[in-house]
């Protein structure tokens, strides 16, 4: 029997077992809660079924298990937060369909590339910015088949395949991974967790995170890491001393000569993408200025992706950016992996689980709030290296909100680091979809990825860490 059937089973069976003989000092409602969290977490550790079908769980059993009916478990599949994030799906989908992502990938390259480094530095800077507003997997797509262009200029040398080559190969791919993987931090719309957390604050403590205010956090933070990333890798553990490589901007001119000049579907989509970002940051403004307006980042968001569906980019053949048949291709499954989250938030709340875990923590005199951050910081980042990271922030948020309220300090002050770690994954090819597309490529080992994987991690520890003591309060 494989782990996935042993998953599937151990899953149904420990919710079985919790439901027959309740954890104690927890009322009935609570323990229901807990033997449906349970089965979630199991299922979602061993891939047991789609980690969205999980998703789909309290849907189906809270109001079964009178947690909550149905249309309050159903609100949560609906939330503000889940069409925030499919109107970035759709952004990203029609930047996609025009080819711009990788018309400003190129361009960025050919700016900062020459030298071997400087080539990596290029690939990492142009992912993570693609990152930010794209999915980090769409994004080590399009930069991966450019990347392996460039190392088989080395492969065919004169001096053939030396460890220096060798070297810069693994640089820039590790690199294209870890920056697609940290440049999603810098926005709310980058990485799933975000938006996650976002639901989560605004459903269960009507804390409102701005687009803007998360950007002013989110981008300093992902250019450190992203920064400390690039030194590790080309002067600490694969050095490749090649100095300027020959070849690789003829390579990057060519690959944008087939892109051919700017066309009106790009035009169109740049001024939409740019009008919403103007929106984002200048929503307060905005509001203040037109009250009528009632702005959001979620209306922001879908008025986005309206635009793209219904404004042509050549009107006499109605040619749009986006078609509704192109929306196959949008992840609709981790949309309901947000309101599963959601959902098992909710149950949480309303089971008086966060409270529970509040009042334990108040009651313990030996914690202070530095060290039980530090120690959840780092479960949180090495456990995201073994399960989704959606699936792992949807589990831990409610507890760590419950165990800041036990220490009497603001939610955010430690729900964000714990959001941000779930995000920093670099150890392993199964922690995301990056990691194991450039390890797909062949020329990376799992060893490889783990030595400088793991030290990363603690550096992301590290600097969350930081974030933590300075930042305790998003502004």
């Amino acid at each position: 029997m494989n782990a996935k059937n042993i998953g599937f089973l151990f899953g149904l069976l420990i919710f079985v077992i919790l439901l027959i003989f309740p954890i104690p000092y927890l009322d009935e409602k609570a323990g229901k809660v807990v033997a449906v969290a349970a089965w979630m977490v199991v299922w979602w550790v061993f891939e047991a079924v789609s980690i969205s079908v999980t998703a789909l769980v309290p849907l189906a059993f809270f109001p079964l298990l009178g947690v909550m009916d149905i249309k309050a478990a159903a609100s949560n599949y609906s939330s503000p937060i889940v069409f925030l994030f499919f109107g970035g799906f759709v952004m990203a989908l029609a930047l996609e369909n025009v080819g711009l992502h990788k018309r400003i990938a190129l361009n960025i390259m050919r700016v900062i590339g020459g030298s071997a480094n400087k080539v990596i530095l290029g690939f990492m800077t142009a992912t993570a910015l693609m990152s930010m507003w794209i999915s980090n997997t769409a994004s080590t797509v399009v930069m991966l088949p450019i990347a392996l262009s460039v190392i088989d200029l080395l492969l065919n040398d004169a001096d053939g395949y030396t460890k220096n080559d060798k070297n810069f190969a693994l640089s820039i791919l590790l690199g294209i991974a870890f920056a697609a993987n940290v440049g999603g931090i810098a926005t709310l719309i980058g990485t799933p967790p975000n938006s996650v957390m976002l639901g989560f604050l605004e459903k269960g403590y009507g804390i409102e995170i701005g687009f803007f205010d998360w950007m002013k956090l989110g981008v300093p933070f992902a250019i450190v890491l992203l920064f400390i990333s690039f030194l590790c890798l080309v002067y600490v553990f694969y050095p490749n001393r090649l100095g300027k490589l020959e070849g690789s901007k003829k390579i990057i001119d060519d690959e944008l000569a087939k892109l051919g000049k700017i066309g009106s579907g790009e035009r169109v989509v740049i001024i939409i993408f740019m009008m919403a970002i103007f929106c984002w940051i200048a929503r307060g403004p905005l509001n203040t200025w037109f009250p009528s307006l009632q702005l959001t980042d979620t209306t922001i968001s879908v008025l986005a992706a309206l635009a793209m569906f219904t404004i042509p980019y050549r009107f006499q053949d109605r040619k749009f950016t986006i078609v509704w048949e192109d929306t196959r291709r949008l992840p609709w499954g981790i949309l309901i992996l947000f309101g599963g989250g959601l959902a098992l938030a909710s149950g949480f709340a309303q089971a008086g689980l966060i409270d529970t875990v509040g009042n334990f923590v108040a009651g313990q005199s030996g914690w202070t709030v530095w060290g039980t951050t530090v120690t959840l910081i780092l479960l949180v980042l090495f456990c995201t290296e073994l399960m989704s990271n959606v699936a792992l922030t949807a589990v831990v948020l409610p507890l760590v909100a419950g165990i800041a309220m036990g220490f009497d300090v603001p939610v955010l002050q430690m729900v964000v680091p714990v959001t941000i770690a779930s995000s920093c994954a670099f150890m392993l090819p199964m922690a995301t979809p990056p990691n194991a597309i450039v390890f797909a490529s062949g020329h990376v080992k799992v060893g490889q990825m783990a030595k400088i994987g793991f030290f990363l991690n603690l550096i992301s520890v590290a600097l969350i860490s930081c974030l933590v003591y300075f930042f305790t309060v998003l502004t």
